[in-house]
């Protein structure tokens, strides 16, 4: 999960220029959440991932004190993106391995699920589109990025 000032996802031929791509998803201030799926990841976790984003403090409160406030306190809005690639092992070899991420129809699930809790939670969500090549801009503020991990609770 990144702060940012600005986020945007195109999506479309990998072969035409970068920025030519149909944008599907893109915010002002607010979250980029990079999503991985895991092969054992249920419910639960997309509860708890869910429940992390809309409630983790990493924006500047009126006061001028840091990480004071949520998304929604701030006013901000959620890109969420689908990421497989999280969960590429470099252990071994030059090649990565993605045997620890979900099969699609499993992780597509899982990821429109976490796109509904948001929702349901009232926050501005928008996405990229699953399993597609996708082109992501952004403005990373801070920089602050946090990783969010539901198997080490």
């Amino acid at each position: 999960m990144q702060r940012v000032t600005s986020a945007r996802v195109r999506v479309g031929d990998p072969s035409t220029p970068l920025g030519a791509g149909r944008v599907t998803g893109e915010i002002g201030r607010g979250l980029l959440v990079l999503v991985g799926v895991g092969r054992d990841d249920g419910p639960a976790d997309v509860t708890y991932v869910a429940g992390k984003i809309r409630d983790i403090r990493v924006f500047e409160g009126d006061d001028g004190k840091p990480m004071d406030r949520s998304v929604a306190d701030a006013g901000g809005a959620v890109l969420v993106v689908s990421q497989f690639t999280l969960y590429g092992d470099v252990r071994r070899g030059r090649r990565p391995s993605f045997d620890g991420a979900a099969a699609p129809e499993i992780a597509r699930a899982r990821y429109e699920d976490l796109v509904r809790e948001l929702r349901a939670a009232s926050l501005k969500v928008e996405t990229g589109e699953f399993q597609a090549m996708m082109q992501v801009e952004l403005v990373n503020d801070g920089p602050v990025t946090i990783l969010i991990d539901s198997t080490r609770q």
